[in-house]
């Protein structure tokens, strides 16, 4: 079953309240995204952190209902 891009969006902007999230299907099939994700609460954190931070937003839905999800995440310039 495929997952709605403002599905992944609610689920990484309740766990990352503060995250900026931008989401695109990168296939038009609603299993292959990607997202960028910029939050102050990666400072500090390595890339693989950040990452894990995420995933764990997304609530086990990576590799179920979320097929693949290219993933980057930023830190806020002013952060």
């Amino acid at each position: 079953m495929a997952m709605e891009a403002a599905t992944i969006e609610q689920l990484i902007k309740e766990g990352i309240p503060d995250a900026a999230v931008e989401i695109a299907d990168l296939r038009g099939d609603g299993d292959h995204y990607a997202a960028l994700v910029t939050s102050a609460a990666f400072k500090g954190k390595s890339r693989v952190q950040q990452h894990q931070m995420v995933y764990a937003a997304l609530q086990g839905k990576m590799g179920g209902e979320l097929h693949a999800l290219a993933l980057t995440t930023a830190v806020p310039d002013n952060a």
